[in-house]
């Protein structure tokens, strides 16, 4: 260790034989290196605050008195000798007086932890002024100046001595002081080219002592000894007394905060981690509980069968069935059956027998409601559509807009050069560094180029040609910006946008090296060091941009690698635009710029498409692009509907002979039913729009395909019937209809009645769009069954009298002979159904796998539902040639910092108490607990906050801006303006005026906190004061939006912004959301417990994205909710209209559940996030699911087949061919053609997922269902007796039920011998 401290101090005498002693020959207590000034520096060109620099005086000290010693005490304190000594210095006022400017300049910023701010001032105190200044002092260079007293030599060189301990004090004290106005470090400023994050105690220093920075006038060469070395020559290292930052200089002063100084922290425990995924042990929880349940299922199921088999064998006799006792459930749903098909039938001979008046009723109630739709509101806005009024984030958001407007609209082009190869190059002032293909100097001309064909843009409005400076945001001159004022962030502005600044060089010489600097050097410095307004380079250029403010590189840069910025793979440039509300006519303003906006980047896009990619977005894009392809797919729903029309049309006609093609053909009739669907989509529509309830685009696209599905089958039952059905002998074709609506109807009121009251109680969701989709979808559903009911039975009356008189389709004026015979029509599905479907699917080693089968798929379907994403990335709602999708791509890939997050307090909160200050400030004498504390904590964890950057404080930077050692709060003392505020650019106090009583005095008369009248007076003048190089804490730009306060100064609302981290997916969006509530909610309940405060008094968190994303935090809950409810009905509706069946109700229930779990499955496997959209699909889901269920159910439960067997084979028989012609088939044309279509949207959510609801709905209708009724099914049920007038009865007095007189039912039983004819009949 001795070995090395000699060797440094050899090393250090070597270095002082090299300098000119003759200019500091006596190093000795008492005495100067220099004293008084010699005018300025004749080597420095540039200088941001002029001062003079010391004339060479190796002479003792001077004695201080009077009030010279007042302004010692005032600024240097540590140099004034306790009692009555004498002190002594070696500096005269102009001195002083320079050294009190320079001292509040770093007072401004680094006031906010007193340990550090006095340990700066002591550093230049001592250099400056200190009596023993030639002991650690030696003036290696001077030059001659001429001045009024003669030539003398003025020093613009000279070494200082440090020791290392000392140093490491003084900038350990200092080196996590904050800046609050933008989340970094002061270090950032006052270490050049390195920033905080590089910065050392040398390098700290050397930056103090560059005559290059714009504030030193000269070098100063900071020598650092190492402790116990000796620099010989009479030199003695500097080695005074400094403040740790976790002490207070003085006894009335507070150490620096936790904010500013890590020791003063206490310990922070990290918050908990996310819930992992659900896990048990290992193994994925998911997994085992629906291993679980499928064990447990299949176990039951397979003892209950087990059991069964053996009592069927043991208590087995090959004789009919018995009949059952008639119970008073099955006399229950007789009585309701016959009541409800008596009324049916009455109901539908009268239709019959009057069918235009009917028809002329129907239309015109239909007619009259749509007559609505003139007054129907599409709503667009997807704050509209999805979140509620009365949601908390809406509430917020007009929180927010009314006291700080709407937030900022943002234009971005991100640009990067694929395969353009980078560079090294060798600074002579920092050494080598690497620079990407991007950023080269042509790349930059043509950035500029860009910036100036969008600063000339303009845009015709009416009669007003729009500007940039007309829309654009200017934080320092809000008022009446010039286009230079507008905030434009990008590479260039570190050159002011100046082509010409850009390519300036110069030659520089630094550590005996030579060479060349050009605009690589000043951006190397520049995103180092982002708030210095001159460069340390021979360049002396500016880094902050040409409206005033900072250009962060976070916010510049993207694709870099720690803080390699010269690396980085992409330029951002960020117009950020007022917003205005939509009723303002500047909203048409900034959307007709924007307009030009995406004119000029698209064709500078196309014409520089070989060599750069260029991705942009405007504000009004993601609007723009989703009507866009909302009108672009417009042709392919027309498509889609007019292939569900043609099906419709030719599948619903049964033909007999070719002969009689155009007299069997259904399209008039199938025209017809169409038009009473639509009707009541239309009346539906029509009425909630009178009613004052808006639509959207998602109700016009989902209602129809629900009631088209809903509508067909019932068409499809109605028609099929009438055409299977044989008219009695004496009946009159009036009662034919209106007896086979009987025998239809109750079940088609079964699902009807279900899928509305499920519809009702779906509007109960929060979610606008969600509701508006239940309400309109209940009451089409109601209307279609009316208008079924009324008008398409009058069209079928009508239908049958023109095919009874041999008239043709469509052109009923022509026909076939009236006398011409019907044979019977032609049949596919049903002797499909019947002869091998039915026989494979229930015989008894079929139905156990079905049954297994059916439940794995269920358990493995919620296992795969409790993966499905929950969100909605904002790539899905563009379509796949938008130019958006390769913008969100680039932001995803290359964006390094999120975005802003504000933490807004209402009304009510103190702010002008000490107790109030104290609660959100992060400074000296702050709490530890304050608000800006807080979120600073919460910064420390990114991963559990999502936050990266800490809050942007007025607060913090209001008090700083008070402290006397600087000169930003002052007041005028004499004339006009006596009593008025005094900007930091004028009106120097007098000399020696050390209480501020000259032209203008400071605001406070001590470092204290500010009194409550003493806060209300200063903080307006804080909020408009422009940022200085005297003083960079006015508030103007950066806080003037920041608080809002009544006309009596009242503060009704504040905010303090902090940034997230690069957020990817909506599930990180939402879980910033919740972790920004979360952390308001905890500095809330801290900000309540100060005195004064109301209890209503709140903080929460906003950003641009909160009202959208809130939406996730309660959709999986308020789903399941909503299908749930949407269960509710189904069982009782089906229980009460079945006669108080609770076998049929449990089996429908099990099955539509069993579709929405496979559902979930199928859209995990098939990239279907779940979010509000595909809530309003399954929400239709169920009502699509109750047709495939519930008519089979309702089939099955009349029939008066002795078994369940062969009840179930007969009810899939006779509804099953009409569920797959009546929905399947309606729904699997239009669904495949959406396929096509350009929005991913659409093919997501609606191609997708309702081709998934389709055929999952098919095969659990088809298939699970008549096994699972097979086993669990009620047993049959017989009437009593004949009852006169129940049509349902043969002449033998048995009830037929549901076209229970199927001749293919009675063919086949006929055509089994007796062993056979037991099989179907076993239970």
């Amino acid at each position: 260790m001795r070995r090395c401290a000699a060797l440094a101090g050899a090393v250090l005498g070597a270095l002082l034989a090299l300098a000119a002693p003759s200019l500091t020959p006596v190093h000795r207590a008492g005495y100067c290196a220099f004293y008084g000034e010699c005018g300025r520096n004749p080597e420095v060109n540039v200088s941001l605050l002029p001062s003079n620099v010391p004339c060479v005086s190796n002479t003792p000290a001077r004695e201080a008195t009077g009030a010279f010693l007042s302004l010692l005490r005032a600024i240097c304190p540590d140099l004034v000798r306790d009692g009555n000594e004498t002190t002594f210095v070696c500096c005269n006022l102009a001195q002083l007086s320079t050294l009190r400017l320079n001292v509040a300049l770093s007072g401004t910023v680094l006031a906010r932890c007193p340990s550090c701010a006095r340990n700066f001032a002591n550093l230049h105190c001592n250099n400056v002024c200190s009596p023993d200044q030639s002991l650690f002092i030696n003036v290696t260079r001077a030059v001659n100046q001429t001045a009024a007293e003669g030539t003398q030599l003025a020093v613009v060189e000279y070494q200082c001595f440090y020791q290392q301990d000392y140093a490491d004090a003084l900038f350990s004290s200092c080196h996590g002081v904050r800046l609050p106005a933008t989340g970094g470090y002061a270090l950032d400023t006052m270490c050049g080219r390195y920033g905080a994050q590089l910065c050392t105690t040398q390098r700290w220093l050397d930056f103090q002592g560059d005559r290059n920075n714009g504030l030193t006038p000269l070098q100063i060469d900071f020598q650092l000894v190492p402790n116990g070395t000796d620099p010989g020559d009479g030199i003695v290292p500097l080695a005074s007394r400094a403040w740790r930052c976790d002490q207070g200089p003085g006894a009335d002063e507070e150490p620096c905060s936790c904010q500013d100084c890590a020791e003063s922290c206490p310990p922070v425990v990290a918050p908990t981690n996310p819930p992992p995924p659900f896990q048990l042990g290992s193994a994925d929880g998911a997994l085992v509980l629906g291993a679980v349940l499928f064990s447990l299922f299949a176990f039951i199921f397979i003892v209950a069968l087990l059991c069964r088999c053996r009592r069927s064998k043991k208590d087995f006799t090959p004789q009919p069935a018995a009949v059952p006792a008639k119970g008073c459930s099955a006399r229950l749903s007789h009585a309701s059956h016959r009541v409800l098909a008596a009324g049916f039938r009455r109901w539908g001979t009268l239709v019959a027998g009057h069918p235009l008046v009917v028809l002329v009723v129907a239309a015109a109630a239909a007619g009259g409601l749509s007559a609505g739709l003139a007054t129907l509101r599409l709503t667009t806005d997807p704050v509209e559509l999805w979140s509620a009024p009365n949601s908390r984030a809406r509430q917020e958001k007009a929180f927010y807009d009314q006291h700080f407007g709407p937030f900022l609209r943002t234009n971005q082009v991100i640009v990067t050069a694929p395969g353009a190869p980078g560079s090294s190059y060798d600074s002579v002032v920092f050494g080598a560094k690497n620079f990407s293909g991007v950023l080269s100097e042509p790349v930059l001309r043509v950035l500029l180029e860009l910036q100036e064909q969008l600063a000339g843009a303009t845009a015709q409005v009416g009669d007003r040609e729009v500007t940039l400076s007309d829309i654009c945001y200017a934080p320092l001159n809000p008022s009446a910006p010039a286009l230079g004022d507008c905030c434009v962030n990008s590479v260039t502005q570190y050159f002011q946008n100046n082509g010409t600044l850009l390519g300036a060089t110069a030659t520089q010489s630094d550590k005996g090296t030579t060479g060349t600097v050009d605009w690589r050097d000043h951006l190397i410095y520049c995103v180092n060091s982002p708030l210095s307004f001159k460069d340390i380079t021979a360049l002396e250029l500016s880094c902050m941009a040409e409206y005033g403010g900072p250009v962060f590189p976070y916010i510049a840069f993207g694709g870099y690698s720690g803080s390699e910025y010269t690396e980085a793979e992409a330029l951002i440039i960020t117009y950020s635009l007022n917003n205005f509300p939509r009723d303002d006519p500047r909203h048409q303003w900034v959307l007709g710029w924007e307009s030009r906006f995406l004119e000029v980047v698209g064709e500078f896009q196309r014409t520089h498409s070989p060599n750069l990619s260029v991705a942009f977005m405007a504000e009004r894009s993601l609007e723009d692009e989703i009507n866009r392809t909302t009108g672009e797919d417009i042709p392919i729903f027309a498509v889609s509907y007019l292939v569900v029309f043609v099906y419709i049309a030719l599948a619903l006609g049964e033909y007999t002979t070719w002969r009689r093609v155009l007299v069997d053909s259904k399209v008039t009739l199938a025209l017809g039913g169409i038009a009473v669907v639509l009707g009541a989509v239309f009346a539906s529509m029509g009425l909630l729009a009178l009613l004052g309830l808006p639509s959207s685009l998602i109700i016009l696209e989902v209602v129809p395909f629900l009631v088209l599905a809903v509508g067909a089958d019932n068409i499809f039952i109605f028609v099929q019937e009438y055409q299977q059905s044989q008219r009695e002998p004496g009946e009159t074709r009036e009662q034919h209809i209106g007896r086979v609506l009987a025998q239809v109807a109750p079940s088609m009121l079964l699902c009807s009645l279900s899928e509305v009251i499920c519809f009702l109680l779906g509007a109960l969701s929060s979610m606008p769009a969600v509701r508006t989709f239940a309400l309109t979808a209940a009451l089409a559903i109601a209307l279609d069954f009316l208008l079924q009911m009324s008008g398409f039975v009058a069209l079928l009356a009508l239908d049958a009298r023109r095919q009874e008189a041999a008239r043709f389709d469509v052109c009923c004026c022509c026909g076939l002979e009236k006398g011409d015979p019907r044979g019977p029509g032609g049949r596919l599905l049903r002797p499909l159904l019947r002869r091998y479907y039915t026989p494979v699917l229930l015989h008894p080693l079929a139905r156990p796998v079905v049954v297994l089968l059916f439940l794995f798929l269920a358990c493995f379907g919620l296992y795969l539902t409790l993966h499905v994403p929950v969100g909605l990335d904002q790539e899905l709602a563009m379509p796949k040639d938008s130019y958006m999708l390769q913008y969100f791509s680039a932001l995803n890939k290359y964006l390094e910092v999120g975005v802003p997050t504000y933490f807004v307090t209402t009304g009510g909160y103190n702010f002008s108490s000490t107790n109030g200050t104290n609660a959100i400030c992060s400074s000296a004498g702050c709490d530890p607990d304050s608000l800006t504390q807080t979120i600073q904590y919460a910064t420390r964890f990114p991963n559990v906050s999502y936050l990266a950057i800490p809050a942007t404080s007025w607060v913090d930077d209001f008090l700083d801006w008070l402290n006397p050692t600087g000169r930003c709060c002052r007041i005028h003392q004499f004339g006009e303006l006596a009593g008025q505020f005094c900007p930091s650019t004028s009106g120097e106090r007098a000399p020696g005026d050390t209480r501020g009583t000259g032209v203008c005095s400071v605001c406070l008369d001590g470092q204290r906190r500010p009194t409550p009248e003493e806060f209300d007076q200063f903080l307006p003048w804080f909020l408009h004061d422009r940022p200085t190089l005297q003083c960079a804490k006015g508030g103007l730009g950066a806080y003037d939006t920041a608080v809002s306060m009544d006309a009596n100064g009242t503060i009704l609302a504040s905010r303090f912004m902090a940034y997230q981290r690069p957020l990817r997916t909506s599930q990180e969006y939402t879980g910033a959301l919740r972790a920004a509530r979360a952390l308001a909610e905890e500095i809330t309940q801290t900000l309540r417990r100060v005195p004064g405060t109301p209890p209503e008094f709140t903080v929460f968190p906003y950003t641009v994205t909160y009202v959208y994303y809130e939406q996730y935090l309660t959709v999986v809950a308020e789903g399941a909710g909503t299908l749930a409810l949407c269960l509710v009905p189904t069982f009782i509706v089906s229980f009460l209209l079945l006669g108080m069946d609770p076998r049929s109700s449990i089996a429908t229930i099990i099955t539509i559940t069993m579709i929405l779990l496979d559902t979930g499955g199928a859209m995990a496997l098939w990239d279907v996030p779940y979010n509000a959209v595909a809530l309003i699909n399954l929400v239709a889901a169920v009502g699509i699911s109750v047709e495939f269920v519930s008519h089979i159910t309702c089939a099955f439960a009349h029939s008066t087949q002795p078994g369940r067997v062969a009840r179930a084979a007969e009810a899939t028989v006779n509804m099953g061919s009409k569920v797959v012609a009546g929905v399947a088939m309606t729904n699997l044309p239009g669904v495949a053609v959406l396929a096509f279509a350009k929005a991913q949207l659409i093919q997501i959510f609606f191609f997708r997922l309702n081709l998934i609801i389709t055929l999952v709905g098919l095969a659990h209708g088809l298939v699970f269902l008549p096994v699972l009724l097979s086993y669990i099914g009620p047993g049959p049920r017989m009437p009593s007796g004949n009852t006169s007038g129940d049509m349902g009865q043969d002449p033998a007095g048995q009830d037929k039920g549901l076209a229970l007189g199927n001749p293919y039912f009675k063919d086949k039983d006929q055509s089994k011998d007796k062993h056979k004819a037991t099989v179907p009949t076993q239970d």
